[in-house]
């Protein structure tokens, strides 16, 4: 099979600078790049330039117009990592539609579970249609069933109906993009609505500014369509800057992590995103990876996003691939969330991971960020200074602003604003509650110019004045033999002074009960020295922790599974006081 090409040579690079999707796409179609899709065993399977999606997108467009459907109508997808999307996608750019991308992801909380989401999903958006794949068609139809949605299909069920009567009525700079829904915990997501302002601002921003595109970068992703990270990042962006992007699922990725650094070292690619826990995975399964197995010296591009940032895991992911070309300079700390379309700030181009040292007790206690001049130093990585345009600022819980290494709400304005939430002014109002300035629910402190995230602030542990960040303790304890990261989750309940109590829950896969009792002593000393403070350990099975639909472990979700018993100790050891207590205060 034919790859698209990386560069075109008759085509000058145009990185970001169109009105509309729709404009972008039609300028990409003058050239010979495109996407490419490769199998679960890391095999091209399928190949469209810019100009085949444009073309069946426009037929597509022409058919949906002619089956009646509103100029604005929404349009839900289920975001699967194959050329269809894609095409549909750009087909409701075309004919003036909505489209709404919906998650690929049977584990949250099972089927049942997950159709239910769909529907919920679909309600929330106001969609009209529904389309899959034929696989994912069976789940679907309940789900639009549910939501009270009458025309469903598979892909090529409209691909199939009457194009005469439709016509071509592109969204124009004006109106909507897209919804995209952010990844919830433990209530729905809402639906952010994207304007095309919004997206071509971001993708300009990121172009432009974050990853400085050039002819002949090349892009290779695993990452999620239905997140902002894999939808903009790796499906808007490169086609509105005409870069070529190589494609797999993100199934086949958590099955065979290391088919991602092969398809870059095959393909040459040069641009590559994951969160933290991607680059572990690699790792994990790296055992067996010759020296040079891998060409990864054209690899510039190593960005780093979507959850809190490990320095150690990238250095340890560097040392481990530096003789397959990989050059730790290539790693791209950034920030950004879906309702500023995806991007907010990067670090600059070929530094590397820096990282801010901070006196452990002055941020606990005081927070204050100051530069370490004890042992008992904290680490965070810098996500680097805003995109031009856009501003941040940390403000206190009165919403005054901060000066630099203050603590607090970060706060985030510029072009790449949503314009809210889908017909929820409240949620809107909540989330903006001042015209322009987004209160993204993030902690964190400027240095220097440059934006470092503490954590999410709804998921601070306060424990006698001292605040106390849950991803420490959980990072402490995946370090303990038998405990693998994405196991453990960090909260705290009031206890019967109504005081936080600490509770750590862990996977734990032992069946000895002695083994288990020697694991539990051994996360609870373990969380003594890294915090100082006691914690309930409840060791409970395998996959009973949640993780949103972008897979970030949902904090609120256990703790909220915790409260109701739906979480269980393996050993019964939990006092049924303590769920009272709980509940009570809940």
């Amino acid at each position: 099979m034919q790859l698209t090409t990386t560069s075109n040579d008759n085509l000058p690079l145009r990185v970001g600078v169109f009105d509309t999707l729709a404009e972008g796409l039609d300028y990409a179609a003058r050239g010979a790049t495109g996407c490419n899709f490769f199998s679960e065993r890391g095999r091209p399977a399928h190949s469209l330039t810019y100009r085949e999606i444009r073309e069946r997108a426009l037929d597509l467009g022409l058919r949906f117009s002619a089956s009646g459907l509103e100029r604005g109508a929404r349009v839900a997808l289920i975001a699967e990592t194959r050329p269809e999307f894609l095409i549909t996608f750009f087909a409701c750019q075309y004919a003036g539609l909505i489209p709404v991308p919906l998650p690929l992801s049977v584990n949250l909380g099972g089927r049942e579970a997950y159709v239910a989401r769909l529907a919920a999903m679909m309600q929330r958006g106001h969609a009209s249609v529904a389309v899959t794949s034929e696989e994912m068609l069976p789940m679907l139809e309940e789900a639009a069933r549910m939501a009270g949605i009458e025309r469903v299909g598979s892909y090529s069920d409209f691909a199939a109906l009457p194009y005469q009567g439709g016509e071509i009525r592109p969204l124009n700079k004006d109106e909507p993009a897209y919804i995209q829904f952010s990844s919830g915990s433990t209530s729905l997501p809402r639906g952010v609505m994207v304007t095309q302002h919004s997206i071509m601002a971001n993708a300009r921003g990121i172009g432009q500014h974050g990853l400085q595109l050039r002819a002949g970068d090349r892009a290779t992703s695993w990452l999620p369509l239905y997140h902002d990270m894999g939808l903009v990042g790796f499906c808007l962006t490169p086609a509105m800057a005409q870069v070529s992007v190589d494609y797999l699922a993100t199934t086949t990725f958590a099955r065979r992590p290391l088919l991602w650094l092969q398809t870059l070292s095959d393909q040459g690619g040069t641009i590559a995103f994951a969160p933290t826990f991607g680059y572990e995975l690699c790792l994990r399964r790296a055992a067996k990876v010759e020296p040079g197995q891998y060409d990864l010296s054209r690899w510039r591009v190593a960005g780093i996003g979507g959850e809190m940032i490990r320095a150690s895991v990238l250095q340890a992911f560097a040392d481990r691939f530096a003789d397959c070309g990989f050059d730790g300079k290539a790693f791209l700390p950034s920030y950004g969330l879906a309702e500023s379309t995806l991007a907010i700030s990067f670090s600059a181009l070929g530094e590397g991971v820096k990282v801010d040292e901070v006196d452990q007790e002055a941020a606990a206690r005081r927070d204050l960020a100051l530069p370490a001049s004890a042992k008992r130093a904290k680490t965070f990585v810098r996500c680097g200074r805003p995109m031009p345009e856009h501003r941040i600022e940390i403000r206190d819980a009165r919403g005054k602003p901060l000066s630099d290494r203050h603590i607090g709400r970060v706060f985030v304005s510029g072009p790449s604003l949503m314009e809210g939430y889908f017909r929820d002014p409240e949620a809107t109002a909540t989330a903006m509650p001042e015209e322009g300035w987004l209160d993204t629910g993030d902690l964190g402190y400027l240095a220097e110019g440059e934006l470092v995230i503490t954590g999410r602030s709804k998921d601070l542990i306060i424990v006698g004045g001292r605040n106390i960040w849950p991803q420490d303790l959980e990072w402490a304890v995946e370090k303990i033999e038998h405990v693998r990261a994405g196991d453990v989750a960090a909260f705290a309940v009031p206890d019967q002074d109504d005081s936080e109590q600490v509770v750590l829950v862990v996977e734990c896969r032992l069946s000895d009960p002695a083994a288990r009792a020697a694991l539990r002593r051994e996360i609870s000393a373990v969380v003594q020295r890294s915090a100082g403070v006691s914690c309930e350990v409840v060791l409970t099975r395998p996959n009973a922790l949640t993780f949103t639909s972008s897979g970030k472990l949902s904090r609120a979700a256990a703790k909220a599974d915790y409260l109701a018993g739906r979480i269980s100790d393996l050993d019964g050891t939990l006092e049924e006081g303590v769920y009272a207590m709980a509940v009570g205060a809940e």
